[in-house]
């Protein structure tokens, strides 16, 4: 599994820095981030080594398993090794050695999907065999571990006296199920992961797994948002699709209002949100989030901040002080945001268009009013600087845009609240 080096030509970081960024330009992040999903797993290998971990055996096999599938079947061991999940699980074991045997999961979901004939022994973690990318077999709290039997006719497990097939008929078996959403000709396919352990790290709010009732609710939002962003923000739509390839459920946002939604660095590919509740707030995340995760691709190509000084500001879309890292990534995100309502206020009417062009309103000021702090605080590199820079400019152009009058004042109002809000919850 072989690395390569990874630059960002500067036309893309323009496009990018502009809020913007073509298929091609995701394709060069994302090609960054195999990468480093393979830098990642090779350090989980020399780690276990290094530390004369017991499981060095099983992981060093686990790992010349997947290289060889890999040579005869990428396609299959790179649905594996990329899913968004691996590089967290990757990333955590580098640093704790808490489960590195886990490796055997992955190269037995490569052999699965590649239909190559193998056994494998693998470790079961609270009562469950995780094989990314695909599910999960249940083998009970009393299961340390199980063989799994892979040929091109499929999967068999043996376990202490279970023997489970994966299937749509076996009850010990939980597969990840997929949404896909088509609008013209642009598709758009997830899995949706609300089962592996580091599907989303860090994050408390992570639930139990959809009901095929939810699943079904997900699908008919995607429908709809899907050709929402088709019709009316194909740019964004095709950066979506060329990013994205899971979805993770989170908990609804504990004022039971609106919805909650993250990404994060380690899971390039995954959106995490709880419920939509509707087609338009799905859009908006989707386009909110594929800022997030283009942003944390580059940021492993580019560094645009120094290291943490300790000082944090104020963000007009936060409760708490933020430092400057934390202010980039807002300020980028709400650059496609403000992108997003700039559009869709031309396309609403009557309160929904007063309302579109308040967002957009409020929305090109917050942003603009961070950017400044930013260009201000010393916390930039050179490129860092060029980057905030070019944001500047384009939310610049915005705001010589008119909006009716009830619209700015919705904006304003709804800014000095939460000023008024921060300053007397951090001052």
């Amino acid at each position: 599994m072989n690395l390569a080096e990874h630059r960002i030509p500067a036309a893309a970081f323009d496009e990018l820095a502009s809020g913007a960024g073509g298929t091609a330009t995701v394709e060069q992040l994302k090609a960054a981030q195999r990468s480093k999903h393979l830098l990642l797993l090779r350090g989980v290998l020399e780690k276990t080594r290094n530390a004369g971990h017991h499981s060095w055996p099983e992981v060093r096999r686990a790992y010349d398993l997947l290289a060889g599938i890999q040579a005869a079947h990428p396609e299959a061991v790179n649905a594996v090794v990329h899913h968004p999940a691996v590089a967290a699980w990757a990333r955590h074991t580098t640093k704790t050695l808490d489960t590195p045997e886990q490796m055997s999961a992955l190269a037995a979901a490569a052999a699965i999907r590649a239909g190559v004939a193998c056994d494998l022994d693998v470790t079961a973690i609270d009562g469950v065999i995780n094989l990314p990318s695909l599910g999960q077999f249940v083998v009970g709290r009393s299961v340390t571990s199980a063989t799994l039997h892979c040929s091109a006719d499929g999967v068999e497990v043996s376990a202490e006296g279970l023997f489970l097939q994966l299937g749509d008929d076996e009850p010990n078996w939980r597969p990840l199920r997929g949404l896909s959403a088509q609008a013209d000709d642009e598709r758009l396919d997830v899995l949706i992961d609300d089962l592996h352990p580091h599907r989303m790290p860090g994050s408390d709010a992570l639930r139990a797994p959809l009901t095929e009732q939810e699943a079904r609710l997900w699908q008919d939002l995607l429908d709809e948002g899907w050709g929402l962003l088709v019709r009316n923000h194909l740019p964004v739509a095709k950066q979506v699709s060329a990013a994205i390839t899971v979805f993770t459920p989170l908990a609804p946002p504990q004022e039971g209002m609106g919805m909650a939604s993250a990404t994060s660095r380690e899971t390039f590919g995954c959106i995490a949100m709880s419920t939509p509740p509707d087609a338009h707030a799905l859009a908006v995340t989707l386009t909110h989030e594929t800022q997030h995760a283009k942003l944390s691709a580059l940021l492993d190509v580019v560094p645009l901040t120094k290291p943490d000084n300790g000082r944090r500001y104020y963000a007009p879309w936060r409760p708490d002080p933020r430092p400057a890292s934390g202010l980039l990534q807002g300020t980028y995100a709400y650059v496609g945001v403000t992108d997003f309502w700039e559009r869709q206020r031309h396309l609403e009417s009557g309160e929904s268009a007063i309302r579109a062009n308040a967002e957009f309103a409020r929305w090109r000021s917050g942003a603009r009013q961070v950017a400044g702090t930013l260009l201000d605080s010393g916390a930039l590199t050179m490129e860092g600087e060029v980057f905030v820079s070019r944001m500047a400019r384009r939310l610049d152009e915005w705001a010589r845009e008119p909006v009716p009058a009830a619209a700015a004042a919705l904006a304003e109002g709804a800014a000095d609240r939460h000023r008024s809000l921060w300053r007397e919850r951090n001052q």
